[in-house]
């Protein structure tokens, strides 16, 4: 997926303001008429409201996209929702009666569609585009009003690389993360959030896939370290944070009673997100594994997002890989669609798969619904920054 087409558009929506309408291609490949009630960037105003500041990606997204919105030349204001729906939903009414006409919103709460529902309609009726972005939301939401859309990834998608990269690696390293020597391997799996549909897809692919390769290969599946018969085969952060002092908790207090000394130590560490696993790597540091030092004992630890600080534990020989959340590929595109009204264009224009972007499609190619979808990809050792 080319995620690198923004400098032509930002291009385009720039000559749109000497002019007072611009066009760009549609699905079909058949210019789209202007959209004359759309604000120009001279006039444009963003609120971006983030669903809480001190998630590690999340602080990634935002580095880069205000990055892209100070290029793009836009008025915009950031938002920090403090993981608090209610929060957030003053924030963005609060900005609409403020004379924000365009919001981008990360939102809070995804066990429901009651939340995006409210922000798409109050949008709605004052007529202002609304992009959704990162923490997924229903199609009907997105479909209720024309000029919505969401900017996200495939959640499965993780969960899949995650999985095989983890059966992979075990395959590879049986010997050596088979610390009891009883012929398998026993895991913890640390979830982020209850309901979240990222969070659902990777507790299960990550450890089905794995089973998945294990088994192809001669070898029996995970066995969950608390026994078969846990009423859940993972530990969910209390808070829905997806935390990394979630992660230092449950490992430390996991490490207590589950341990070489016992013979039943945690071999395996499956993390929803970097910001679990570094919490994780840090309970098994103070516990003497994990160092990096050549001959110390490492539990293998896999996360998700490719955060910077979890790149470098990955390098440091600390954490073994994470599955790349691709921050600079999701400003680009939410800023794609910036562009597009700020030139005065559709929501849309422009973005389609002739533009090098994946965008829900039904079997006939037509558009299913107006959500972009950035692809993941793998990060060890081996990778380049």
């Amino acid at each position: 997926m080319k995620l690198r087409k923004l400098s032509a558009l930002l291009l385009a929506g720039a000559m749109c303001l000497s002019i007072a309408a611009c066009s760009g291609g549609s699905g079909s490949g058949t210019p789209a008429p202007a959209d004359t009630s759309a604000p120009v960037a001279s006039d444009l105003k963003v609120g971006v409201f983030y669903y809480q500041y001190s998630d590690v990606y999340i602080t990634s997204v935002r580095t880069n996209l205000d990055a892209k919105l100070n290029e793009l030349g836009v008025t915009y204001q950031d938002f920090d929702g403090a993981n608090s729906q209610p929060t957030q939903t003053d924030q963005i009414n609060t900005a609409i009666t403020d004379g924000y006409n365009l919001l981008i919103v990360n939102i809070v709460e995804t066990a429901s569609p009651e939340a995006a529902q409210s922000a798409v309609d109050a949008a709605k009726a004052k007529d202002i585009p609304i992009i959704f972005f990162n923490r997924e939301v229903s199609d009907d939401v997105v479909n209720s009003y024309e000029k919505c859309a969401f900017v996200g990834t495939d959640a499965p998608e993780a969960g899949h690389l995650q999985g095989k990269m983890i059966g992979e690696y075990l395959v590879e390293n049986w010997d050596a993360v088979d610390l009891n020597g009883d012929g398998k391997i026993t895991y913890a799996m640390m979830k982020g959030q209850e309901g979240n549909a990222e969070a659902e897809a990777r507790t299960q692919y990550g450890v089905e896939d794995a089973n998945a390769v294990l088994v192809e290969a001669g070898k029996p599946e995970l066995e969950y370290f608390m026994g078969a018969d846990a009423a859940t085969k993972y530990q969910v952060d209390p808070n829905g944070s997806w935390s990394s002092q979630a992660g230092f908790d449950f490992m430390s207090t996991n490490l207590s009673s589950y341990s070489e000394a016992n013979g039943n130590m945690i071999e395996l560490v499956i993390c929803n997100n970097d910001g679990m696993a570094e919490g994780a790597v840090s309970a098994l540091q103070s516990a003497g594994y994990n160092t990096g030092e050549e001959g110390s004992k490492s539990i293998p630890v896999f996360g998700v997002d490719a955060t910077d600080s979890a790149k470098a534990l990955i390098k440091a020989g600390q954490m073994t890989a994470t599955v790349k959340q691709d921050a600079v590929g999701m400003a680009e595109t939410i800023t794609a669609l910036v562009g597009n009204v700020s030139g005065g264009a559709g929501l849309m224009d422009g973005i389609n798969a002739d533009g090098g972007y994946n965008v829900d499609l039904n079997e006939d190619g037509s558009v299913k619904v107006n959500k972009i979808r950035v692809p993941y990809g793998i990060y060890d050792a081996n990778s380049e920054d």
